[in-house]
């Protein structure tokens, strides 16, 4: 199987998105998380999914300023850009 750039955009269920991220990993795809639609929970970053993610060596990204964790920041032209790019993209 080839690698693939996949990025997966957390919209709806952020937990889901970060287990999915991770796990996609496991197939030796490049995976990139962007958060959207709404501002993070701090407990999210001390989820198990967080540690998940840290394991798999993703760095989470977000489109909404006021995250509530301290993730670095994709605006609209980084965020259709990394879409143009990635071989696949899933919205969670």
């Amino acid at each position: 199987m080839a690698v693939k750039s996949v990025l997966v955009l957390a919209r709806d269920d952020h937990d889901e998105a970060m287990r999915v991220a991770a796990g996609l990993t496991i197939f030796g795809h490049r995976v990139r998380l962007v958060f959207m639609a709404r501002p993070l929970s701090p407990a999210i970053g001390e989820s198990d999914n967080a540690e998940l993610l840290e394991l798999a060596g993703i760095t989470p990204e977000t489109t909404i300023a006021q995250s509530g964790l301290e993730l670095p920041l994709v605006d609209a032209d980084g965020l259709g850009d990394a879409i143009a790019r990635s071989d696949v993209v899933v919205n969670i």
